[in-house]
């Protein structure tokens, strides 16, 4: 792997990982455009690294938030009278909420890193998961806010979140329309999904690390893919919120579905082979 191949890597990245349109999945497309392999353990360990320079992007943006629900976690630990709080709450619904994808990610772990990296998967996951996130703008109530979030909506969201450890169908997207399925209003589940993907992204990232620096990978590309991820995410993240603030995410499915059509045709004509 090059230098310009891990900036590019870094841009899609950070540009993809918090949008509903899968990071993975645009990851997957563009290494096998660059022309590498992406079956290879060191290539699938280098996209999870770079993860976490998107989640760093995420947790300097909720700063603030993350210290004040870390603190009333903590301090209700020690004294019941604070567990009331929704602060202290919170942060219970953020360890629940993100076992789910922890579990399932280790117990499936070669099945993700493997079979799972078809292009094939790419397209139909892209494709099939749009159509969850039109029902989902279309049939949820969206009249819950943050503060009326519940543990059994963080139990849902994170469940639905396992979906996304296959490459097309977006951790974001998953985790997103799962809370509008539950009745929450755009930005509460936008909101919710961003605080669920920092344990999930951050654990995959330290684990497929060795992987990443026992290949072709190198270190410096490494640190140069994480470093972009994190520039371009955090642009990202201020975007996203702004948008789900008063658009609908359809148009998110909508790009999906052309992008899984394109590749299937560039699939299908043999244009580009799965892996």
């Amino acid at each position: 792997m090059t230098i310009w191949d891990s900036i590019i890597l870094g841009i899609v990245e950070g540009l993809t990982e918090f949008l509903p349109v899968s990071s993975t999945g645009h990851l997957t497309i563009v290494s096998k455009m660059l022309g590498l392999k992406i079956d290879d353990p060191s290539i699938t360990g280098f996209t999870a690294v770079i993860q976490i320079g998107a989640i760093a992007a995420v947790v300097l943006y909720f700063w603030k938030d993350i210290r004040r629900i870390a603190i009333a976690w903590v301090r209700g630990l020690a004294k019941p009278e604070y567990r009331g709080e929704f602060d202290h709450r919170m942060g219970w619904y953020v360890i629940v909420g993100s076992l789910p994808i922890v579990i399932v990610g280790f117990l499936a772990r070669d099945l993700i890193s493997g079979p799972l990296r078809s292009l094939w998967w790419v397209a139909g996951a892209l494709i099939g998961w749009s159509f969850f996130m039109v029902a989902a703008e279309r049939l949820g109530s969206k009249a819950r806010p943050l503060t009326r979030i519940t543990l059994v909506d963080a139990i849902v969201m994170g469940v639905v979140q396992c979906l996304a450890l296959i490459p097309g169908v977006s951790r974001s997207g998953a985790t997103i329309s799962a809370g509008l399925f539950r009745g929450l209003d755009r930005v509460a589940a936008t909101r919710i999904a961003f605080l669920l993907g920092i344990p999930a992204l951050v654990g995959a990232g330290i684990y497929e690390l060795k992987d990443a620096l026992n290949g072709d990978v190198g270190v410096v590309p490494l640190l140069v893919g994480t470093v972009v991820s994190f520039v371009v995410a955090y642009a990202s993240v201020a975007w996203l919120l702004r948008f789900v603030a008063k658009h609908s995410t359809e148009v998110f499915a909508f790009y999906r579905v052309l992008l899984g059509i394109v590749l299937v045709i560039l699939l299908a004509t043999s244009t580009i082979t799965a892996t």
